[in-house]
């Protein structure tokens, strides 16, 4: 099954492309490696904001993250012409928890960016990957997910 049929039978859609919101490019093709940028936790509505052990519990994270998850996706299919099938595989992501300094949960957060990529790819998916804790993200998101992908040459 495709990458685009199996995000239509989840009922997800890849949201356009963010743009970046400063001086850096979305994306670097290096070879047959895609290194994109941090990307936000952002839905239809907007921003999803708040601080882990705070405001927000960790299914709120992980559904934060998950929408990570997505505009990676969305910037590898923008580094591969609009094809997501170039991708080979997810190699490593570097996430960013908004939380609390006693709240010690990351790894569990962020698996809501992890399982949801090995739902859509598959062993594709399983990817090398760091959780860590921040005091603050941008724009006082709850999550940011940088990512490094393997593409077809």
């Amino acid at each position: 099954m495709s990458i685009d049929a199996k995000l239509q039978s989840l009922g997800l859609t890849l949201p356009d492309a963010p743009a970046p919101a400063a001086n850096y490019v979305p994306f670097v093709v290096s070879g047959n490696m895609v290194y994109v940028s941090g990307q936000i936790s952002a839905d239809e509505n907007g921003l999803i904001t708040g601080c882990l052990g705070d405001d927000l519990d960790v299914e709120a994270g992980q559904a934060a993250a998950k929408r990570c998850a997505l505009s990676l996706l969305a910037q590898v299919k923008a580094a591969c012409g609009g094809d997501l099938s170039k991708l080979k595989r997810v190699v490593k992501l570097g996430a960013f928890v908004n939380s609390t300094a006693d709240f010690t949960q990351q790894p569990q957060v962020v698996n809501g960016a992890s399982d949801l990529l090995v739902k859509i790819l598959g062993d594709a998916g399983r990817h090398a990957r760091s959780a860590v804790s921040s005091p603050s993200l941008p724009l006082g998101v709850a999550v940011e997910i940088d990512g490094v992908f393997e593409i077809e040459g």
